[in-house]
């Protein structure tokens, strides 16, 4: 009697043992399953928000280039089409402050520009990315002298909200020696800035056919008759709260030296494109 009793018990136990090892495995693979498919939709989002970036950047670059091409050219045109990376184009024509100025440290010291030139921002469908403070073209100067340098500022950038890149343009000085003029060596100045406030405010998401064009040039000229020998004038830049300078060598004789300074301001207008 106790004997048959234990058997059915032993029976009984065997039988519920079954089903909860089944149980068991198929809680276990449930979970696998679940971690390997977060880890597979996180390596996709990651290689999405990878080439949306990538995209971007092209986008950005070409862009700017564009944009160069168009530098003295009045008159012309291109047609440019930013991709749906995902993210917002502004293009901001009342933002980005420049100011420059130029001193000799003696008899010069003006204010030669202090006006919004202009900017374009992509903003990325993302909080953080590994590149912010990377130029993609350009570097942090303000200002810049050497014949080799760009124009351009292109950055990524922590915006208010997600990520950016930023295009932005600085203005570049050149220099020449110029003969003489009542006995006093002349110093010829050129200054370029490239000035998008012309452009139509706008702020955009997917794809964003555009119209870049060269509307006008705008001269500006300025002389300066100094009675001293002087050898250097500094030229500074204050462009997005940013600052930075150069040293422009003068030559000069003992009696003095003129200086022209002329500011080349290109106008280059983005509008978007209605085909």
């Amino acid at each position: 009697m106790h004997r048959g009793f234990k058997r059915e018990v032993l029976l009984s136990k065997r039988a519920l043992s079954i089903p909860v090892t089944f149980l068991t495995l198929f809680v276990a693979m449930l979970g696998i399953i679940s971690v390997t498919y977060y880890f597979a939709i996180e390596q996709v989002n990651s290689r999405s928000g990878m080439l949306k970036m990538a995209t971007a950047r092209q986008d950005m670059l070409a862009l700017s280039e564009s944009i160069l091409q168009l530098v003295g050219h009045p008159g012309s045109a291109w047609t440019f089409e930013i991709s749906d990376s995902g993210g917002r184009i502004n293009v901001q024509p009342a933002a980005n402050i420049l100011t420059m100025s130029i001193t000799d440290g003696e008899e010069i010291a003006d204010t030669i520009f202090n006006e919004t030139i202009g900017q374009i921002i992509y903003e990325l469908p993302f909080s953080e990315t590994a590149d912010t403070g990377l130029f993609l073209k350009g570097d942090s100067r303000t200002v810049v002298s050497q014949s080799g340098a760009t124009i351009a500022q292109l950055a990524i950038a922590k915006g208010d909200q997600n990520s950016e890149i930023q295009l932005r343009h600085r203005p570049k000085v050149s220099y020449v020696a110029a003969g003489m003029e009542n006995g006093n060596p002349v110093n010829n100045i050129r200054i370029y800035i490239v000035n998008l406030n012309t452009s139509e405010q706008m702020s955009l998401y997917g794809k964003v056919p555009l119209r870049i064009s060269c509307a006008t040039i705008d001269v500006t000229s300025l002389t300066y008759e100094l009675s001293y020998a002087a050898e250097i004038l500094t030229v500074n830049s204050i462009l997005g709260g940013s600052s930075s300078s150069v040293n422009i060598p003068i030559t000069s004789s003992p009696g003095g030296a003129v200086i022209n300074v002329e500011l080349v301001i290109c106008n280059i207008t983005i509008q978007r494109w209605v085909r």
